[in-house]
């Protein structure tokens, strides 16, 4: 049996979190779950968003699924999120988008996968005022931070029969910072010959994501470039109530949905829980239940293929009757 934090967040984030465990324990995977509760509810107890016994937890166990947390913009605490990755060493943040059965986009035979540099860049938050009228910002690239996230891409696109690995940078503009992250991108590139390998600037591809996605297989950027042309790719396959999200390190994995704790719908049974049941799904693939991953997962497509769709999607759902017809699905 494997022991798995799992940080309940706030806003909707107790109720998803709740249909995702349901599921995986009618999918007969045994899990003993360490509850940790993060975010907005726990700050008037314990004084942060993020108390420490959150991330010894995740230490420990090695494995999270985490469930969306509040940040509070334009003060207060920096991310719950950026804190994570940054006290775990999370380097590598995964975003698998492909198009879900019946729910009606652009394009279809999307599969396109996200890797995102996670530890640096310009969310590395060092910022100062130099007057009241300027702030100023650093960009951080290390060679040693893209060398080991290029190798992750190339390692995750052999492991996972992938053909095509794109490096998205600005380095025609960020010689020096972009340039080293391109630079490191194909030295790595040199030892996977089985692999193609593209390089792209970042305002090109999303212009072609927009035009053509099904040109792309796996995506290399930066941790800003990846945060947005992340979202975009989910855009491209129903949003981000649908959007599958891991962050991994060496020793740590933190499993999650993209989106926000939507704390206008909280409580009022309309969440989506699509976005944590196949991140949970990517979960059990990383804890080597790709068998139990597998099944869940076509148990939640034939759900969709059934018309039975939540609110956000254009359907009368609730979350729990959402939840309860995979479960049923999942026994057929």
């Amino acid at each position: 049996m494997e022991t798995v934090t799992l940080i309940q967040g706030d806003g909707i984030g107790p109720e998803i979190t709740d249909a995702a465990v349901k599921i995986i324990d009618a999918a007969g995977v045994k899990v003993d779950w360490d509850l940790q509760t993060a975010g907005a509810d726990v700050i008037e107890k314990e004084g942060t968003p993020l108390p420490a016994r959150v991330i010894e937890s995740v230490k420990k166990n090695g494995v999270a699924l985490k469930s969306p947390v509040t940040t509070p913009i334009g003060k207060g605490f920096r991310s719950v999120n950026v804190t994570l990755r940054k006290e775990l060493d999370l380097y590598a943040n995964l975003r698998p988008c492909c198009n879900i059965p019946a729910v009606k986009t652009r394009y279809d035979n999307i599969d396109i996968v996200v890797v995102r540099e996670n530890t640096e860049d310009l969310y590395a938050g060092i910022e100062e005022m130099i007057d009241n009228d300027t702030a100023h910002s650093i960009k951080i690239i290390t060679r040693k931070a893209s060398e080991r996230i290029a190798r992750f891409a190339f390692e995750y696109s052999v492991k996972n029969n992938r053909k095509l690995v794109s490096v998205v940078t600005k380095a025609n503009i960020c010689k020096l910072s972009d340039g080293l992250f391109l630079e490191s991108a194909r030295n790595i590139a040199k030892d996977y010959p089985q692999i193609k390998f593209q390089e792209i600037l970042v305002d090109n591809c999303c212009m072609q994501l927009v035009q053509n996605p099904c040109r792309f297989d796996v995506l290399l950027l930066p941790n800003l470039y990846g945060d947005i042309v992340s979202d975009l790719t989910a855009g491209l396959i129903g949003g981000l109530g649908v959007a599958q999200g891991a962050n991994i390190g060496d020793k740590c994995a933190v499993f999650e949905p993209v989106h926000g704790s939507a704390p206008d719908i909280a409580g009022q049974n309309k969440a989506n829980p699509t976005a944590i049941i196949l991140s949970a799904v990517e979960m059990l693939y990383y804890l080597g239940e790709a068998a139990k991953g597998a099944m869940i997962k076509k148990a939640l497509f034939n759900t969709f293929r059934q018309g039975i769709y939540t609110a956000d999607l254009g359907g009368t759902y609730s979350c729990t009757e959402f939840t309860d017809a995979v479960i049923k699905n999942l026994q057929e």
